[in-house]
């Protein structure tokens, strides 16, 4: 049953937006969803003329990814039977979901967007974005100009993306940064510490990236008003279900998950990129509607206090598992950030122990350094906690992270973040 358009916020607008949804390994709608099944069950399906929405359920998790092309691919179709010029491009995802999020950006930015019932060539084009030797560039060039819609992406949502799809490392052009892209936004696990689950940290695109994909002589075409990207990634408390979801059983009233999820919604309103929500829907995540539309509204501070003296009306209950009653009425966003905040962590390297097989091999690792230049190590994990480099161009963690690392009621003892902090981090909201 479709709901009331008083029920929709924003209002109707003039555009009309796409909104791919790409769901984790292994995840899909089920009875412990993760935040790509939450936000897509938020949004308005039932006027296309206005926004039409595609879920892609997780991968499984095989040795070399070979599931990965067949689900850029089916995300590619989709926009290339759905696009319309002046439609806005909206990709979210989490894990291999996330990569595949940034990966069909990337086969965008290098190869265009194939005509409607353009078939016969995708399986060249896909080819040509993998092809990563100066033929395969100057042919995606070519097939860019000649057959394929210059489009941009307006805004790209992810959770905790991973570096790579499969056992067997396999990256893709344009999955590290990519300019076509207007908004990217990224919540990252302080606490994951699985060598296979190291983090795709977005990288400052170089001048020689800038001008790939583009003929000598011409000009790279962007709806956009600046070259560069508007990125935001910041740092939340837990492993990588803690901030994709998927770790608990559906109407759980609190858990860290929710927090990332509420973050990335208020990020998706600050953009203004037009995408339709249900009203109705915000409560159950822990969010007021009210301080997103028509205005997105200044936070007020955080609480810090323990459960038990935070708020005596609060509905809530000081136990081992400290969340508020399932039931009860929704108070206040900073009160559900309390309590997730508060939720229990779900470490799966401790919970299923055959990733250890992995934590004892050597693994390549790359990382961008602050020269830009691209530096490479080979190391034995053996579960240590994730590398955060160039801290001192500024750590962005979410708030909730302090009020975890604050608190005294926790049944494993004081809280502190596996990832090492080497700068004072900025606090957001």
């Amino acid at each position: 049953m479709s709901k009331s358009s008083d029920d929709v916020i924003p209002p109707a607008h003039t555009h009309r937006t796409l909104v791919l949804c790409f769901d984790g390994t292994y995840n899909q709608f089920h009875e412990d969803n993760s935040n790509v099944v939450q936000l897509f069950d938020m949004l308005k399906k039932d006027d296309p003329s206005q926004q039409v929405v595609y879920y892609q359920a997780g991968m499984p998790l095989t040795v070399k990814g070979k599931d990965l092309d067949a689900h850029i691919l089916g995300g590619y179709e989709f926009l290339m039977q759905n696009y319309e010029v002046g439609n806005r491009i909206c990709l979210f995802g989490f894990s291999t979901g996330a990569y595949t999020a940034r990966a069909l950006a990337g086969m965008l930015h290098k190869v265009g967007l194939l005509p409607r019932c353009n078939h016969q060539h995708l399986l060249f084009a896909y080819k040509m974005y993998r092809k990563d030797d100066e033929e395969g560039w100057k042919q995606s060039t070519a097939l860019k100009k000649g057959f394929s819609i210059d489009v941009d992406v307006e805004f790209v949502g992810v959770w905790d993306t991973v570096k790579s799809v499969g056992i067997i490392p396999r990256r893709l052009p344009f999955t590290r940064s990519n300019t076509m892209i207007r908004y990217f936004r990224h919540a990252l696990a302080l606490d994951e510490h699985r060598v296979r689950f190291e983090p795709n940290i977005y990288n400052r695109s170089t001048a020689a990236e800038n001008a790939l994909g583009v003929r000598e002589g011409e000009k790279r075409r962007y709806t956009h008003s600046t070259l560069q990207t508007d990125s935001d990634e910041v740092w939340f408390a837990g492993c990588h279900c803690d901030v994709g979801g998927g770790s608990v059983k559906n109407g759980t009233r609190n858990s860290l998950a929710r927090i990332p999820l509420r973050w990335m919604i208020r990020e998706i309103f600050k953009a203004e990129v037009g995408i339709l929500f249900h009203r109705s829907m915000f409560q159950q995540i822990g969010m007021d509607p009210s301080t997103l539309y028509p205005h997105v509204v200044c936070r007020p501070p955080p609480i810090y206090n323990s459960p038990a003296n935070a708020d005596p009306n609060a509905p809530c209950d000081d136990h081992a598992v400290i969340q508020c009653d399932p039931d009860g009425k929704f108070v206040s966003e900073e009160m559900e950030d309390l309590y997730d905040a508060l939720s229990p962590m779900y470490d799966q390297l401790m919970i299923t122990p055959y990733w250890w097989i992995l934590e004892m091999l050597p693994q390549e690792q790359r990382y961008q350094r602050e020269d830009d230049m691209w530096a490479k190590i080979i190391k034995v994990n053996m579960g240590r906690g994730r590398h955060i480099p160039n801290q001192r161009r500024g750590l962005k963690i979410h708030r909730s992270v302090k009020i975890r690392m604050e608190a005294d009621a926790l049944p494993e003892g004081k809280y502190f973040p596996r990832a090492k902090l080497k700068v004072e981090p900025i606090w957001m909201d």
